[in-house]
């Protein structure tokens, strides 16, 4: 039998998320948001403001330390991450992050070990895995309508805010690597990545990664904060049918293609024969529910009732051992990173 157990959470950074975060904690039956920490005073203020009932606390350790508080949520930079969940699970409270859940695999593998440990639950926003769209794009997937995937090609640019700890791939990445784990299921053999800093800061604005899987299964993503237009574009490639989610689409997010091809060698001299077929182009109706609202709700089943998140434990690791080996590409000049020598991914 379901639980409806109330949940009080600590907000933790009320800057640019934070606010998206609290809106939404407060619509939900059986979450409630008990106190908001920020060292920002004036983002203290502007939090009372609109949610007079929570606790403002300028101090983190305040929150760690009040027994009344059942889990936080960190929507801090990510080099706070790590120290700041492991801080929470050893205090004894749940812990909802945003993504990426640190910077290094090791350190996710480490959070995730403490959490079971210490019997609280970790779990990491990957936003778009709660998506409308991607929710449909998995049902094509898992039923069979899309067939075997062949590639992802993904795009998601923009001129965007130059971030001060992470590169561009870390910033805008993880969305289009949660959702290729979540479709495909499984981890990389080999990551390559060429990016390049334009800013004093040697911190890449623009990067390329490419992903190798088992199977000719392979997955392309440009991002960039120094484009002239924004981009949200992502594809999957099936032997029977092709998808495109554009997020930037008010209505028509998903459209499915019926083509496909079909290699074979049938002349005399094995020359490369191909049948092409093009057919219908779908755009199936999809509802609109707020994809945090969706996030949320399920972090509440996984607290109170141990359901399994769809941003599981798996796909948290697999985002951050990517973008780490990604990140070792770069600066590498492009070499590539092979899964299996890499901190046993």
């Amino acid at each position: 039998m379901t639980q409806h157990k109330e949940l009080n959470l600590a907000l933790v950074g009320y800057g640019y998320w934070g606010p998206k975060l609290a809106r939404n904690i407060n619509a939900i039956d059986g979450l409630n948001l008990y106190a908001i920490v920020d060292r920002s005073e004036d983002l203290l203020i502007k939090a009372k403001k609109q949610y007079s009932d929570a606790i403002a606390i300028n101090d983190l350790e305040l929150a760690l330390n009040d027994d009344s508080v059942d889990a936080l949520v960190l929507a801090t930079p990510v080099d706070t991450h790590y120290p700041f969940a492991k801080k929470a699970l050893l205090a004894g409270k749940h812990v909802l992050v945003e993504k990426p859940l640190c910077s290094s695999y090791q350190e996710a593998v480490e959070l995730f070990d403490l959490a079971r440990q210490v019997g609280k639950k970790l779990m990491v926003d990957h936003t778009y895995l709660y998506t409308d769209s991607v929710r449909k794009m998995k049902e094509l997937v898992e039923n069979g309508e899309v067939g075997n995937i062949t590639y992802v090609d993904s795009t998601r640019i923009n001129l965007g805010l130059f971030q001060h700890d992470v590169n561009v791939l870390w910033d805008l990445a993880p969305h289009d690597i949660s959702i290729t784990s979540y479709l495909i299921g499984k981890m990389p053999v080999m990551v390559q990545a060429f990016g390049a800093a334009h800013a004093k800061s040697n911190i890449e604005n623009i990067a390329y990664l490419n992903i190798k899987f088992e199977n000719e299964l392979i997955a392309h993503f440009n991002c960039s904060w120094v484009s002239p237009v924004k981009i949200r574009h992502f594809m999957v490639g099936g032997d029977k049918k092709m998808i495109l989610f554009n997020d930037l689409e008010a209505t028509e997010k998903i459209r499915i293609y019926d083509t496909g091809y079909e290699v074979m060698n049938k002349d005399e001299q094995a020359r490369l024969q191909v049948d092409y077929r093009v057919g219908d182009v779908h755009i199936p109706k999809i509802p609109s529910s707020e994809a945090l609202f969706n996030m949320l709700e399920d972090f509440r089943e996984f607290v109170v009732n141990d359901r399994e998140p769809i941003s599981s434990e798996a796909i948290a690791k697999d985002v951050v051992g990517i973008l780490e080996m990604a990140e070792k590409s770069i600066k590498n000049n492009g070499e590539p990173v092979f899964a299996k020598n890499f901190v046993n991914i």
